[in-house]
């Protein structure tokens, strides 16, 4: 492990100069991805110089028990000891989660989408629910949210609603929610008092910058309409609305929350790169995710991830066995708790793989 730390700061110290080179400064390109780099080891670099300190703050330490020292005085300086092994400990630690391989796309925007699933007016209620939750949770964090399509429902609820967050590193914690998302409550409209059980799909794409991936114009069918809203009443009386079919995919993606086309078209043209490089992503990943799972399963929209339960105030997330019994806390947008258990049992689980 020391090897390989030693070489990530090496690795920086390059960087640094390679920074200051004039040649570097003005090529544009190698700027920004070695000023990336750079940044993306740099808390590797400074708790590896941490330990290092540490670690000889702890051997001038043990030296001086060698010393002829008084009683108060060697009683200090075992105290030292004792709290420079714990900084050690915890310094190691953090040092093996730091060299755990990093997803390229966890400081990437997120493109969600959330459908309601099976249980009607229900499940489109509870979609809504799901994106007042990520958008509280959003707001927690200073990321912004832009709206991308909604398809409303009479009752409220949504159908669908597509949706960016902007924030640096809103990838790395959302990617998690991913998968069937199942409330089981008593519906508004149920007479008799019965627990109904619905779901809704949640997807989590990173959005894609045009260097990632490669779509031709040739490839992209543009069709252009009006607006609607609730109903079906149009909204707009202009051609602003705009669906783009990529045909090598078979992908469609419409967008009509902006008046201008040009916008519109922008928003879906996201969109539609982020599905694509999703599809293709997962195609890549599929015989490796059928040898292995991770601790917190695959991702695949089909996966009941979560149940939210609200006779018992209870939401449990079933990749993890994690329980808690704070659904109203949850729904408000206080879904930390469990991203963020999320994040541990990952951490976790890659550790032992790497270790192995």
């Amino acid at each position: 492990m020391f090897d390989r730390l030693q070489a990530v700061e090496d690795r920086y110290d390059k960087l640094n100069e390679l920074l200051s080179d004039p040649a570097i400064v003005n090529d544009s390109t190698k700027l920004r991805d070695y000023s990336k780099e750079q940044s993306d080891i740099q808390e590797t670099v400074e708790v590896y110089r941490q330990y290092k300190e540490a670690k000889a703050q702890y051997a001038d330490a043990k030296a001086m028990l060698d010393d002829k020292l008084d009683a108060d005085m060697r009683e200090m300086v075992k105290e030292e000891i004792s709290e420079l092994e714990e900084t050690l400990a915890d310094l190691e630690a953090r040092m093996k989660i730091l060299l755990i391989p990093k997803d390229p796309n966890d400081d990437k925007n997120v493109i969600m989408e959330i459908r309601g699933a099976a249980g009607g007016d229900e499940a489109a209620l509870f979609a809504a629910d799901l994106y007042r939750m990520y958008s509280r949770y959003a707001e927690a964090n200073n990321w912004k949210i832009d709206v991308i399509e909604a398809s409303t429902t009479g009752v409220g609820g949504y159908k669908e609603i597509i949706f960016m967050i902007n924030g640096r590193g809103a990838y790395s914690k959302l990617k998690y929610e991913n998968g069937a998302h199942r409330v089981q409550r008593v519906p508004e409209t149920e007479s008799g008092g019965r627990i109904h059980t619905s779901t809704a799909t949640v997807a989590v794409l990173p959005e894609t910058e045009e260097v990632e991936i490669d779509i031709h114009d040739k490839d992209i069918r543009v069709d252009t309409f009006t607006s609607s809203g609730p109903g079906g009443q149009s909204v707009n009386t202009t051609m602003s609305a705009v669906r783009l079919t990529h045909m090598p995919t078979g992908i469609v993606v419409s967008c009509q929350d902006e008046k201008s086309q040009i916008k519109n078209k922008e928003k879906a043209m996201k969109v539609l790169r982020a599905r694509i490089y999703d599809k293709f992503q997962k195609e890549a990943q599929a015989e490796y995710d059928a040898v292995r799972k991770s601790a917190v399963g695959t991702g695949d929209r089909s996966e009941r991830i979560r149940t939210y339960n609200f006779p018992q105030n209870r939401v449990t997330d079933h990749r993890i066995g994690l329980t808690i019994q704070k659904l109203d806390q949850i729904l408000e947008g206080k879904v930390g708790e469990v991203i963020d258990a999320l994040i541990v049992e990952d951490q976790s689980s890659r550790l032992e793989n790497l270790e192995d």
